[in-house]
């Protein structure tokens, strides 16, 4: 995602990511290099086991999602069902006045912002926009530049689409009106300021933030891992734990061999990810998944029409706020599957979105029984797409296992818990709060299961 100068080393301040050779001397995980064809790029300095650790990045700026607002604490982006709102802006919540006072720094000048512009609400990328504004302005050194600055992220700016440039440049016209409360005169700012600029870094370098369970939360900057190019096939994923950034390794990595991570959703046939990648990142992917398109065919088995109206129907799902909503997304779904029983099969992706969007309805609605029906459906496909180390997977064999330890399943929960555990262990560590979640159900699952 970003050029840079090669060899840097990655020097790492955290303990726990440092490498001990018999007690010797560390040795950082990773460094900087000229990845052939990409620009710069992360390799590594070692031999990497699937597993581990090998970044935590501090973000440089972020923001709670649009949809997520008034759910999960700004702060440490935390679901809760009793959170505290700002007394000024009355947009920004938090779990109390710890995180209210952490994120002061932040909100402060953001807060007149919102304000401002009440009734209306500034888009994602436009709130984020502004706080790396004030970031910048206060020109306080960040860890999260510890390996890459924000002035040095690629923009990517001369490949871009005309259309996207004009879209980038309503952006930055909503961004100048939004700052308005705080900032009058825009051509008064340092000349490395500039809004356009920013969002042309800000569309192929920022991360969605999702929680242990992979629900979208926020976005946030994180200019060190900009340097991780992609793969649809990746030898590292991204997890987060509350706003933290974990880079982690699932497969075995050689010394010098290049950490990859996937930017889009490996889910999607071969053309889609090509169109998104060339979109958005401006590059073509040449991994072997792409060169070989093998599972392209199933992921858009059945008849055109079918998985075409799915298709349509599982975009148009707008994260749910109420009951009645929840039951016009379940009905909806419903009526679909049995709508094309004999024409799509499982492996089709929209059809597997489908059943994933009627089980999230079901277990919203508390309809286990129904929630496990469609959970179970989906696991077949899962395996197919995720065949090795992905924590999509990892999170859904967890929700299936308690969906069936709730329906008394105790032997199957058991079951597809440790299949759950198995992969987790590597994509998210036993230190991660889902980890623990899922250690504690497991535990609970082997307990009844003596009783029984």
């Amino acid at each position: 995602m970003a050029a840079a100068a090669p060899g840097h080393v990655v020097g790492q301040d955290s303990p726990s990511f440092r490498w001990r050779r018999g007690g010797g001397m560390e040795v950082p995980a990773l460094e900087r290099f000229l990845s052939p064809g990409k620009g710069s790029g992360l390799r590594s300095r070692r031999q990497v086991r699937p597993g581990e650790l090998l970044y935590r990045a501090e973000p440089f700026a972020y923001v709670v999602t649009k949809e997520q607002l008034g759910g999960v604490c700004e702060q440490c982006l935390q679901r809760n069902e009793h959170l505290h709102r700002c007394s000024q802006c009355k947009v920004a919540k938090y779990c109390g006045k710890s995180c209210q006072k952490e994120a002061w720094l932040d909100h402060k000048r953001e807060c007149k912002c919102l304000q401002n512009v009440k009734p209306n609400f500034p888009p994602d990328s436009v709130r984020l926009a502004g706080r790396i504004v004030f970031k910048l302005l206060r020109q306080s050194a960040c860890l999260s530049e510890r390996l890459y600055s924000f002035k040095d992220l690629q923009s990517n700016a001369e490949q871009l689409s005309e259309e996207m440039k004009e879209g980038l440049g309503h952006l930055a016209h909503t961004l100048q009106l939004y700052l308005r409360a705080e900032i009058q005169d825009a051509s008064h700012l340092p000349p490395a300021i500039d809004f356009f600029q920013i969002f042309t870094k800000v569309t192929c370098n920022c991360f969605t933030i999702s929680n242990g369970e992979m629900q979208d939360v926020g976005v946030g900057l994180y200019p060190s891992m900009s340097l991780l190019n992609h793969s649809c096939d990746p030898n590292c994923v991204i997890i987060f734990e509350g706003y933290q950034l974990l880079l982690r390794s699932i497969r075995e990595i050689q010394i010098g061999e290049e950490l990859t991570i996937s930017y889009i959703e490996s889910l999607m046939p071969t053309s889609e990810r090509q169109k998104q990648l060339k979109r958005q990142y401006c590059f073509e992917c040449d991994c072997c998944l792409c060169q070989d398109q093998e599972k392209d065919a199933k992921k858009l088995a059945g008849e055109e029409p079918a998985w075409k109206e799915v298709k349509d129907a599982v975009n148009e799902v707008k994260y749910p706020k109420s009951k009645e909503e929840w039951e016009k997304v379940l009905a909806k779904c419903q009526h679909l599957l049995s709508s094309h029983t004999s024409h799509l099969p499982d492996t089709n992706i929209y059809q597997l979105k489908l059943l994933d969007c009627a089980m999230d309805a079901c277990i919203n609605l508390e309809a286990w029984e129904q929630a496990l029906c469609y959970g179970s459906r989906t696991l077949g496909p899962y395996r197919l797409y995720y065949p090795d180390f992905h924590p999509l997977r990892a999170v859904q064999l967890m929700r299936v296992g308690k969906l069936q330890y709730s329906q008394g399943m105790l032997p199957q929960a058991l079951g597809t818990l440790k299949q759950a555990y198995d992969i987790m262990k590597v994509t998210h560590g036993t230190d991660h709060s889902l980890m623990q979640a899922l250690m504690d159900l497991k535990e609970q699952c082997e307990a009844m299961m003596k009783l029984h």
